[in-house]
Formats: C-alpha cells, sequence, structure tokens
C-alpha cells in the first residue's frame, strides 16, 4: 500500500494520513476479498491536497503491484472528457449543443438522427438509442450506416436511455467541428493543458508494463478491445493521481486558461430531471446532502439499462456547488467511479483492475466520503 499526501504541516497532515488510511482500508479490503479484486487504487482530494491508496496487484500473472504508475481503464467515465471538449468547442464557437446532428453531417441530413439536438446526444436523450452498437456494427462506416438507418422510439428529449453510440457521436462531431482527429484534438484540448501526463487514448509502447491487467467476475484476464468510435465513449486508460487532478479541474482547483476552466465547468449544466438525479452534460448529479439509497437508486440497473422518463429542465440549471456530481465507468475487465462535491473540494475515485458492482463502488465512495465528514 502506498500513500501519497500534500499540502500540510507534518503534524496535521500525519493525523490527516492516518484517517484517510483507515476509512479506506477498513471499506476496500473486505470488498476486495469478497469480489475477487486484483487490485485497486483509491485516490482522495481534499482541497487540492490528494492522497492515493494502493492495494493488490496489477497483475496476477507477474505479481507486479499496484502503484502510483499503474493505468487502469476507466470505461465509460471516458464520457466526461468527452463532454468537457463539447463544452470548449462552444464556448469558443465551433457549435451549439442547439444544433442539429444533421448540420455536421450531410450523411445524417434529412435523417431521423439528423433531427437530433446535440445536447440530447449529450444526455442520452435521443429517443432511444441503445446502450451499444448492434453486434453487426464492426467499423466506423458501419457505426454510420445504423446511425442513418436509426429509427426513435420516443421523441428527443422525452426519456433518457443510457447510450455509448450517443456519445460517440457527439464526439465524432465535436472532432469535425474543430478540424481534428479526436485523439489528437484530446490531447491537444484537454489531456496537455490539464497537466494529465499519465491518462491515454493509446497506452504507449512504453507504457504498456504499466497497465493493468483486467479481470471479468469470472477471474478471466480481459482489456478492452476498442470497437468503433470508441474513443469517444470509454477508451481512457489513466492513475488515480490523473483522474484526481482532472477531479480537481471540475472543481475549479486547477490553474488552467479561463476558456477551458469555464467549459470543464460548464458540463455541470443541468439539462434534464430523472427522478431524483439530475442529467448534466453527461455528469450525473444529487442536491447535497444526499442519503446513501438516493445515489444507489442513480446509479441503479433501472437507471443505466432501461429507459426513464426525462423532464426538461427550462431553464437549464446552471453549475451548483451544494451538489453530489458522479459517474461511473466500466469494462469487462476494470471498475471505476468518480465522485465529487464542488461546495466541500473534496472527491474521491475508485479504479479496479476487476470488473464488480455498481452498487458497491457507490456504497464503497459515499462510506469513505462519510466517514471523512464529506456527507
Amino acid at each position: 500500500m502506498a500513500l501519497l499526501t500534500a499540502g500540510a504541516a507534518p503534524a496535521e497532515e500525519g493525523s490527516r494520513n492516518d484517517d484517510v488510511a483507515s476509512a479506506v482500508a477498513q471499506t476496500v479490503r473486505p470488498i476486495m476479498k469478497q469480489y475477487h479484486i486484483a487490485g485497486m487504487a483509491v485516490g482522495i482530494t481534499v482541497e487540492g491536497r490528494h492522497y492515493v491508496l494502493d492495494y493488490g496487484v496489477a497483475s496476477r500473472a507477474t505479481g507486479k503491484h499496484v502503484d502510483a504508475s499503474t493505468l487502469f481503464e476507466i470505461g465509460s467515465i471516458t464520457k466526461t472528457f468527452t463532454a468537457s471538449l463539447a463544452s470548449y468547442a462552444q464556448l469558443t464557437g465551433k457549435l451549439s449543443l442547439s444544433d442539429a446532428v444533421g448540420a455536421d453531417l450531410p450523411a445524417l441530413q434529412g435523417t431521423s438522427l439528423g433531427r437530433v439536438r446535440l445536447v440530447n446526444l449529450g444526455t442520452h436523450t435521443a429517443g432511444g438509442l441503445p446502450l451499444q452498437f448492434p453486434d453487426d456494427v464492426k467499423s466506423d462506416d458501419d457505426a454510420m450506416r445504423y446511425y442513418r438507418a436509426w429509427k426513435p422510439v420516443h421523441a428527443a428529449g422525452t426519456y433518457r436511455l443510457y447510450s455509448n453510440p450517443s456519445i460517440m457521436l457527439l464526439g465524432l462531431i465535436v472532432a469535425k467541428r474543430m478540424e481534428a482527429n479526436f485523439a489528437g484534438l484530446m490531447q491537444r484540448k484537454l489531456l496537455a493543458p490539464l497537466g494529465l501526463r499519465d491518462t491515454f487514448l493509446a497506452v504507449p509502447k512504453a507504457r504498456m508494463s504499466d497497465y493493468a491487467q483486467g479481470y471479468t467476475d469470472a477471474g478471466k484476464p480481459r482489456r478492452m478491445s476498442p470497437g468503433p468510435l470508441a474513443a469517444e465513449a470509454y477508451g481512457i486508460r489513466t492513475t488515480a493521481s490523473d483522474m484526481l487532478r482532472f477531479i480537481d479541474a471540475n472543481m475549479n482547483l486547477v490553474p488552467v486558461d479561463d476558456t477551458l476552466r469555464r467549459a470543464i465547468i460548464g458540463t455541470h449544466t443541468g439539462y434534464y430531471q430523472i427522478g431524483g438525479m439530475t442529467q448534466d452534460l453527461v455528469w450525473e448529479q444529487y442536491r447535497y446532502p444526499i442519503p446513501l439509497p438516493g445515489l444507489l437508486q442513480g446509479n441503479s440497473e433501472h437507471v443505466i439499462f432501461e429507459e426513464n422518463q426525462a423532464v426538461r429542465i427550462v431553464p437549464p440549471l446552471p453549475p451548483q456547488s451544494d451538489v453530489v456530481i458522479d459517474k461511473t465507468g466500466s469494462t469487462n475487465g476494470f471498475g471505476a467511479y468518480v465522485a465529487f462535491i464542488p461546495r466541500r473540494k473534496m472527491g474521491i475515485v475508485l479504479l479496479a483492475n476487476t470488473s464488480f458492482p455498481i452498487a458497491v463502488r457507490v456504497t464503497a465512495a459515499y462510506r469513505i466520503l462519510t466517514r471523512l465528514r464529506a456527507l
């Protein structure tokens, strides 16, 4: 186990270290044992001070321990990065979230999807785009043919159905408007300015030894096999420390260009109400404080896998501080969760190289933050 700290007087920080280490260990170790999790990295940020605790191994085959350099797949948390690029494109005049999809993609002009607004792509309210592409979508060309043929189940903006193809299409349009390759755009406009040096859409050869081996819930080795437009929706690999810095940027704790700062915070704008959860641009938020059942409901299988009625917020809700903002991320071999409270300038990231239930991740994060008096 490793603990990284910064920013307080030695005596005070030593006590805080003990509090964080105890809160995390007492929560994480039983979970790792119960769900046979190979390795985990847990990061806490408190007013810009970072604490990272590492557990277990990055690979059962090699026995290499999880450490500060270990790269984890974060799955759909990638979508929050894509949302930041979309927000940046809007602030710089490259697009408006009220634009129709067909304005950017001639192939979709005159189609059902071509009339959908970009904000509906970013909030999973396009009208019934599914969680995944059908199995016969193997390439970007296949994806475009699917988009052309797609027919809505509901009017846009009336129901939310969580969708990878929805965010994939948003990312594709952002890159087109910015006249850049998506991966290059992500690196130049977001990762590099934020100082995220250990965050990659494609892991460099020199860093492959740091890339954790993922494991399914049955214990089989598994890493992501990218499909069409994967980078836009679930392609990022990163470290706990880099994720803490990204959370800090979302709480206005990282000195960056004002346009980028406003773009990142702008992703916290609330567009739709889904029960007790407010759907931001990809991010999901709840009034602070919130009891654990409310947070679990918003991250439940009913909300993730089923369609839910969406109530449009008019005008959109500006970014709030008295909220809990969170996002889950999963691939076949990894499980991740991030949550933060802007008012408290406090957040948490859980990264695991084993797939395990979302409810367990949310409960673990809640218990840790509660013990640290954040909730």
